[in-house]
């Protein structure tokens, strides 16, 4: 349930925040680079990370001055102001002293409030956090300014608020694979701040170092780090721990930058037995599954040259196919994809063969789909499914051909005596997994 949206006055700026749960310990997210506190309750991984960290620590989210619900601004606001701007939303939200998380670019901005006003400041926690945001002398591992400045001027801008693919490959490429994820964050784009605003905010980060202040700061300290993070090297996060006295650092498995991205509870973990000394949260359900993407090849093309009617009289009839032949196989449509669906099974030969059922059908309405298969454990989260097998089985349907069922070597070995026939693919890498798989493509 999305929370009460509240301002705090911070000089002339009216700071939007919300506060959820009432538990003992007061946290305050301190996120990075652009934000929407209502946008945010509706993506299927905000909402559950906000609800685990609201089930130990009463939590407290805000937006940035010139960033989502926040009042917005001419100029980019420095950090000296956004450390103002938290500690009137502390004071708004009745909360003497918090711990601090701060995410990405949110770690430094929460660097130097713990530093300003450690009376207020129970603890610090840090996630993918940068001392430095550029390249150099004492800090060779991060990118040179000017790199980071043709990243905006040809990756950012041009396709700010409505190609959102790069940034979702980048940032949290363990979901790259899910259409929503893109369409969602090129959402939060054009809510959250407009291309120009965007530009100010990341010349202003540019220019951020900390790293003076951190031996000044004593409060306890929790610097978590992906291994593989593709935004901010690892040594960015080995660097902070080690000149914060007496800082914990951990580095946790996984290439996303985003902390609820991947094995969001392998960080909640952390931060939850750093605060209260254990971990509560049970372990999710889990069960063997064959898990099934689809997609159909060329779709925008295809709506482009038949019109928004005959398009949509396609899509509903081929809706329709998945609807009447996933549970003839067996099988749970978990979700619609817009132009495909995601499917569970609980027999590898039975989704096999629904995926080529799906390809007929869908033939005979002049469309080609594309069905990635593969089998292992998921996360059973309401009607929803997670877990490393759903992001395997995206990647595969990723690379399948038009008209082609592609399944895994796990799908492959687990129907031996089927007689379904197989044709070797090879080795092939899968964006955001960490190891190659030997595909085939299954046939009747």
């Amino acid at each position: 349930m999305r929370p009460d949206t509240r301002y705090a006055e911070s000089g002339s700026a009216s700071i939007a925040y919300q506060v959820v749960g009432d538990a003992p310990i007061d946290l305050v997210l301190v996120l990075g680079f652009i934000t929407h506190l209502d946008l945010q309750w509706e993506s299927p991984m905000f909402a559950p990370f906000f609800d685990r960290i609201s089930s130990f620590a009463r939590l407290i989210l805000f937006d940035k001055r010139g960033c989502g619900l926040s009042d917005p601004v001419r100029d980019a606001p420095t950090l000296e102001e956004r450390v103002d701007d938290v500690r009137a939303v502390m004071d708004a939200a009745g909360s003497e002293r918090a711990a601090l998380f701060g995410v990405s670019e949110g770690g430094p901005m929460s660097i130097l409030f713990a530093a300003t006003h450690p009376e207020r400041v129970s603890s610090l926690i840090l996630h993918g956090a940068m001392g430095r945001t550029t390249e150099a002398p004492d800090y060779p591992w991060a990118p040179p300014a000017q790199a980071l400045r043709e990243a905006v001027d040809e990756l950012i801008s041009p396709c700010w608020g409505r190609d959102a693919q790069q940034m979702v490959d980048l940032f949290a490429p363990s979901i790259a694979g899910h259409p929503a994820a893109a369409e969602f964050t090129a959402r939060m784009e054009r809510s959250a701040a407009s291309p120009s605003m965007v530009e100010q905010i990341y010349e202003m980060f540019l220019g951020i170092d900390v790293r003076a202040v951190l031996p000044t700061i004593h409060v306890p300290t929790l610097v978590l780090h992906r291994r593989g993070d593709m935004v901010v090297n690892r040594r960015a996060g080995q660097e902070l721990a080690g000149q914060i006295a007496g800082a914990r650092y951990v580095e946790l498995e996984g290439l996303d930058h985003l902390p609820w991205a991947g094995d969001s509870d392998a960080v909640l973990g952390e931060i939850e037995e750093f605060l209260t000394g254990a971990r509560s949260a049970p372990e999710p359900d889990r069960v063997l599954a064959t898990v099934m993407f689809t997609d159909i090849v060329g779709s925008t093309e295809r709506a482009a040259e038949l019109g928004d009617a005959r398009w949509r009289e396609l899509l509903t009839a081929h809706q329709e196919a998945i609807a009447r032949e996933v549970p003839r196989f067996r099988g749970r449509e978990v979700k619609s994809l817009g132009d495909g669906c995601l499917a569970t099974f609980d027999g590898p030969a039975r989704a096999i063969r629904c995926g080529h059922a799906l390809v007929e059908s869908a033939r005979s309405l002049g469309l080609d789909v594309r069905i990635g298969i593969h089998s292992g454990e998921v996360e059973l989260i309401g009607d929803d499914v997670g877990g490393i097998a759903v992001h395997v089985a995206a990647r595969v349907g990723a690379l399948a051909g038009a008209g082609e069922v592609l399944v895994s070597s796990t799908v492959r070995d687990l129907v031996a005596g089927s007689g379904i026939p197989f044709e070797d693919r090879g080795l092939r890498h899968l964006k955001g997994i960490a190891e190659d798989r030997h595909l085939f493509a299954a046939g009747r």
